[in-house]
C-alpha cells in the first residue's frame, strides 16, 4: 500500500482507486491514469489492507453499513482520507491525499468575502459542493484563520479527521466519529456542554444533526459545516428537506435568524492543464435574504445573488464566464458547470464583467 501511495504522490495525484480486477488508478488533473508497471489487484490484497488498518469496531460498521470512512497516515507520506466499500462482494477503496500543511485562505484563490464569515461571532456558515470540490480544505482554512486570530475554544467533529490542527492563539479540540464520538448528533450535543466558541461539523447528514447545529447557532455559537449541494439556494432546500413539512415554518424561521453565509464551490480543470482552479458562488445573508427564507421564498434568492455584488455576493455564472473569457478555463467547462447555462452565455457575451 505504501508503494502505491508513494507513486500517487510522485504523480501529483489527488486520489487513488483500488478495485479487484483493475490496476490501481490515480486521478491527476481530473483524469484517471494507471500506475506504470502495476498489476491488476486481487481481492485478497485489498482485504489485507482493510483488515490490517481497521479496528474491530470499524470492521463491524463496514459490514453493517457496507461502506466506511477512515483516515490513514504515514510519517514519510502524509495523511489520507479513505473510503472502503463493497462491490461485487469484495472490497474497493477510494483514497484521497490530504496536504500536511493547512493551506492559508489567501492561497485558495477564493473570494475574500468568504473569510469575513470566519469573523462572525455567532451564526451558521455553510460550505457546499459536490464530492471533491474542496469543501474540507476551505473549511480547514477558515478554522485555521480563526485559530490564529481569535482567543477561542474551537471544537471540530469529523468523520474522519482530515486536517490536524495545532493549538495556536485558540485552543482546538478535534473529535472523530467512530473513535471519539458515536455519531455527529451526539458529538454536537456534547460540544454544547464543552464551552465552545466555534463548532466545526464535518458534514450535516441527518435531521438530528441539522437541528442541533441550528440550536447551537441560535445560542450564540459560530457553526461552520458542509452540505453536498450544487448551489447556495439548494443548500437551503437541502436543510428543509431534512425535516417534515409540518416543521418547515419553524425551521425557516430558525434558518432566517442564524444563517450568515453560504459558499457553493467547484474545482475545475484549468485550460492550460496545469491543475485545478477553485470557483465559488457566495450568498451573503442580508435582511432581504432573511425575509425570503422566513417566508419560504428562497427560490427567489438566486436573483439577489446575481444583483448583489455590492453586498459581497458572488454569482457562479458570472465567475465562470469571466474565467472563460480570460482563458483560465475553457468555454465548454464553464458552460457545462453552470447551473444556468443561458445566463452563463449572456455574461460571456458582455463586453466587460
Amino acid at each position: 500500500m505504501d508503494f502505491l501511495l508513494n507513486k500517487t504522490m510522485e504523480m501529483k495525484g489527488t486520489d487513488l482507486h483500488l478495485c479487484a480486477g483493475s490496476k490501481p488508478l490515480v486521478r491527476v488533473n481530473s483524469s484517471l491514469i494507471d500506475i506504470e508497471g502495476s498489476e491488476r489487484l486481487r481481492p485478497d490484497q485489498i482485504s489485507e489492507f482493510v483488515h490490517e488498518y481497521l479496528t474491530e469496531f470499524q470492521i463491524q460498521e463496514l459490514q453493517r453499513e457496507k461502506s466506511l470512512d477512515f483516515s490513514y497516515s504515514r510519517r514519510s507520506l502524509g495523511r489520507f482520507r479513505c473510503n472502503v466499500y463493497y462491490q461485487r462482494g469484495t472490497y474497493a477503496i477510494a483514497i484521497r491525499a490530504l496536504p500536511i500543511e493547512i493551506p492559508k485562505f489567501e492561497d485558495l484563490g477564493l473570494p475574500e468575502v468568504i473569510k469575513s464569515f470566519a469573523n462572525k461571532s455567532k451564526g451558521l456558515v455553510l460550505i457546499t459542493g459536490a464530492t471533491g470540490s474542496g469543501k474540507s480544505t476551505t473549511l480547514a482554512s477558515l478554522v485555521d484563520y480563526i485559530n490564529e486570530n481569535k482567543k477561542y475554544h474551537i471544537i471540530t467533529v469529523e468523520d474522519p479527521l482530515e486536517y490536524l490542527h495545532s493549538h495556536k492563539n485558540s485552543m482546538i479540540t478535534q473529535r472523530e466519529v467512530g473513535g471519539d464520538a458515536i455519531n455527529f448528533a451526539s458529538a454536537l450535543k456534547s460540544a454544547l456542554r464543552e464551552d465552545p466558541d466555534v463548532i466545526m461539523v464535518g458534514e450535516m447528514r441527518d435531521m438530528e444533526t441539522m437541528q442541533t447545529a441550528l440550536t447551537a447557532a441560535e445560542t450564540g455559537h459560530l457553526v461552520l459545516t458542509t452540505l453536498h449541494t450544487g448551489s447556495a439556494v439548494k443548500a437551503i432546500d437541502r436543510i428543509l428537506d431534512g425535516f417534515s413539512k409540518e416543521q418547515h415554518t419553524l425551521v425557516q424561521s430558525q434558518l432566517a435568524s442564524v444563517l450568515e453565509g453560504v459558499v457553493s464551490q467547484q474545482l475545475l480543470p484549468r485550460a492550460d492543464k496545469r491543475g485545478l482552479i477553485a470557483v465559488a458562488e457566495v450568498l451573503c445573508v442580508t435582511p432581504a435574504v432573511r425575509n425570503m427564507i422566513r417566508e419560504g421564498k428562497h427560490f427567489q434568492i438566486s436573483n439577489l445573488i446575481q444583483m448583489g455584488d455590492k453586498q459581497g455576493m458572488v454569482s457562479m455564472e458570472r465567475t465562470l464566464a469571466k474565467l472563460a473569457r480570460d482563458g483560465v478555463i475553457s468555454h465548454e467547462v464553464g458552460y457545462l458547470k453552470s447551473a444556468d447555462s443561458q445566463l452563463f452565455e449572456n455574461y460571456f457575451k458582455q463586453p466587460s464583467l
